[in-house]
């Protein structure tokens, strides 16, 4: 009997229809931070795009401490005009855990992409993998869906 009554007083306290995993599966520790830019049309360029960790959040770092790390990385979606580069990642920061010390991103990172385009405004979609981790724990990893926006003069 005192288990079922554990189970109704836990039960009242969720939001009717709620799942357990539901705030885990749907959070982004990430954000990306949205910026049109105009750059040189036929020339080779540096997109900048910038990113927000979450406060008392850290990713691993491009190049992670461990290969036991998942790293971050950017890639974005081929579109007509515009040939995307390599991604060049910041430096990570030492983030020390216990007796670890990890490569990680937080705050605030940028990730710049080399880009020559065709004159025109332009929109290239993609995907920011990475993992986040609090003092606590480290979470399934996550993909954040980025929509890089400029235009070519």
């Amino acid at each position: 009997m005192k288990g079922l009554v554990l189970m109704m007083v836990a039960g009242l306290a969720l939001p009717v229809g709620a799942q357990f995993d539901q705030p885990v599966r749907g959070r982004q520790y990430v954000a990306y931070v949205a910026e049109s830019q105009t750059v040189a049309a036929g020339k080779k360029v540096e997109l900048e795009l910038r990113f927000h960790v979450n406060e008392g959040f850290h990713v691993n770092s491009h190049v992670p401490a461990s290969e036991l790390q998942i790293p971050t990385g950017l890639a974005l979606e081929r579109v007509e005009g515009v040939k995307v580069g390599e991604a060049s990642y910041p430096a990570g920061k030492a983030y020390k855990v216990g007796d670890d010390t990890l490569n990680v991103y937080t705050d605030d990172f940028m990730v710049t992409v080399p880009v020559t385009a065709t004159a025109g405004e332009h929109a290239v979609d993609g995907e920011l993998k990475y993992q986040a981790c609090d003092r606590a724990a480290c979470y399934p990893p996550k993909t954040l869906k980025v929509k890089v926006l400029f235009t070519a003069k």
